[in-house]
């Protein structure tokens, strides 16, 4: 770490690009922490007639309290990165819930704007959940989150590991990882093949192992989601193996190590989420996860964690 290139370590405040991204990452939590809490009051703003929500509002009041931690996190986060007490944080406390935003914005920094772009959802009519200003306002307040703490561990890391993502992946020793770690990244990626394959045959059509409702609302909208799970299981599989093997020796560090974070964050975290969700109460039969999503949704969240276990390792021995 060097005093001369970073606006933490020469001054006791950060510098004006890196207030202005804390700024903008603090703000953007304000819609959504703002709604959750009006939820949790009894406030009924944006939820129309006979949304799911209004069923079970005890269980709608717990996870909005959780939501409404997790999206205080990223006010957390943002201090942590613009603080000098930050940089003296364990690695892994501010390493580990960076990698679990990534993976939980991510899908939704990607998938949003693309659902945009794919225009009108041409599936069955919907149940009522929420209007669909809240959904705009919501996931834009997302990839403001996404990408002002993204720019801010950037700069944030680049003054505490900058040498860990220097170099060319050939330059990578052997030693890094050791037999145990390339067996784990080889069955990780043969395992996420087989959620994977589910996702394939859902985006070309099949309904094979999705509930009645699933199938009944299913549009572009579900389309452009399969193909952005698709997308994360690409990146971290391709990272993870680049770095494990070495493959790729004239590519900077630094684009393997960006596909293999953000992919395993994205399978990972937003598999863990879906799992989640998948096993709580349902009040519509039809809409009950079958057992085949809730296997899909488990898979990926193992193997994800298995490839950015593999991630970690490298990390942890390159700043070693």
């Amino acid at each position: 770490m060097t005093t001369t290139s970073s606006a933490l370590t020469g001054t006791t405040r950060p510098g004006p690009a890196r207030r202005v991204l804390r700024a903008l990452a603090i703000t953007s939590c304000v819609p959504y922490v703002s709604l959750k809490i009006a939820w949790v009051a009894g406030s009924r703003v944006g939820i129309p007639d006979g949304s799911v929500l209004l069923r079970d509002t005890g269980l709608m009041a717990a996870v909005n309290l959780v939501t409404v931690l997790m999206d205080a996190a990223v006010v957390v986060l943002a201090l942590l990165f613009t603080q000098r007490w930050g940089l003296r944080v364990k690695a892994w406390l501010s390493a580990f819930p960076m990698w679990a935003a990534t993976g939980l914005l991510g899908p939704i920094m990607v998938g949003f704007p693309a659902q945009l772009a794919a225009g009108q959802d041409t599936g069955g009519p919907k149940e009522p959940f929420l209007d669909e200003w809240v959904f705009t306002l919501v996931y834009s307040g997302f990839i403001v989150q996404g990408l002002t703490l993204g720019a801010l561990f950037v700069l944030y890391a680049r003054d505490r590991w900058s040498r860990v993502w220097r170099g060319r992946v050939g330059e990578l020793s052997p030693s890094l990882f050791p037999p145990v770690v390339r067996v784990t990244a080889v069955a990780a990626s043969v395992l996420l093949l087989v959620p994977s394959a589910l996702h394939v045959l859902w985006l070309a059509g099949s309904t094979r192992g999705l509930p009645a409702r699933r199938i009944a609302e299913r549009g572009s909208d579900f389309q452009v989601l399969e193909g952005v799970r698709l997308l994360f299981v690409a990146a971290a599989v391709s990272g993870v193996l680049m770095l494990v093997f070495r493959l790729g020796h004239a590519l900077p560090l630094k684009a393997p190590l960006a596909l293999a974070w953000t992919g395993s964050g994205g399978v990972g975290c937003w598999g863990g989420w879906l799992l989640l969700t998948a096993v709580m109460p349902q009040s519509d039969p039809a809409k009950e996860p079958t057992v085949a999503m809730e296997l899909a949704y488990a898979g990926e969240m193992i193997t994800g964690m298995l490839l950015g276990a593999c991630v970690a390792v490298l990390l942890r021995r390159r700043t070693a």
